[in-house]
């Protein structure tokens, strides 16, 4: 089983960039089980999960940023959330960032730190 992955920026819009990415992944794992892990954003993650699973049949493994913990707000959900997908490994990861997205940037510069390798796709 191979696990790829994404970060993607709220404001990310090349939707045709992400189905491309998507494609020379399947491709280049042509025949392996994928696992599309992703942060569980509505606006971007989700979107890419959909993709991923009606184009391609990858399994979906989410995580959610558990941004309020036993009723207290926790700012720092995303990024924490970010570390947990990257400590479980991947065989690559997807970043599509626009305008520099701190969430975004922050997943793929710590994806690197823990040798997974980054393709990145910024507008």
């Amino acid at each position: 089983m191979k696990r790829v992955l994404i970060t993607i920026s709220r404001t990310y819009s090349r939707w045709d960039t992400v189905v491309r990415a998507l494609a020379r992944v399947a491709d280049e794992l042509h025949g392996e089980e994928i696992v599309l892990v992703h942060g569980d954003n509505p606006s971007g993650d989700r979107h890419v999960a959909r993709i991923a699973r009606n184009l391609f049949r990858w399994t979906l493994e989410p995580h959610p940023a558990q941004w309020r913990r036993n009723g207290v707000y926790n700012p720092q959900a995303g990024l924490l959330r970010n570390h947990e997908m990257t400590a479980l490994g991947a065989d690559v990861c997807l970043a599509f960032i626009d305008k520099g997205s701190a969430g975004a940037s922050h997943c793929a510069r710590i994806a690197e730190e823990a040798g997974i390798p980054v393709r990145r796709y910024e507008t």
